[in-house]
């Protein structure tokens, strides 16, 4: 017969229980998730700052290239400081170049390798805790 004193004890009972466990862990997992959309995405930006800062440097130093062919036929068609600015000019974009491509560097592994280490880290500690929990 059920009273009201056994409908409480029903309430407070298994079913209610793993209802939350399940929320929780839904709750987590959703977490989880966005914690490794986040990361991925700051990830996939820092890869595409490397990118473009190695592009950056290929076009500078395709250009330096062109300054230095011209420097050299500067100098040897003439002995006057045309050859001389034109060679400072390349030394200048390849200093850019150069520093545009340490950027580069730099950015890309930064962003390699493009995992979300830290949400897998937090989603093994979560099931080392649930596994651990269940256990005790």
């Amino acid at each position: 017969m059920h009273t009201q004193e056994t409908e409480r004890e029903h309430d407070h009972g298994l079913g209610p229980a793993a209802k939350n466990v399940a929320e929780r862990a839904s709750a987590l997992v959703r977490l989880e998730i966005e914690l490794a959309t986040l990361e991925l995405r700051r990830k996939v930006v820092s890869l595409a700052l490397g990118i473009g800062f190695g592009l950056g440097a290929a076009v500078l130093l395709l250009f330096a290239l062109g300054f230095g062919i011209a420097a050299g036929a500067a100098g040897i068609a003439t002995v006057t400081s045309v050859w001389l600015a034109l060679l400072i000019v390349t030394g200048g974009l390849v200093l850019l170049a150069l520093v545009l491509g340490l950027l580069a560097l730099r950015a890309v592994k930064k962003g390699t390798p493009p995992v979300p280490e830290q949400a897998l880290r937090e989603a093994r500690l979560t099931t080392e805790a649930l596994k651990s929990d269940g256990n005790a």
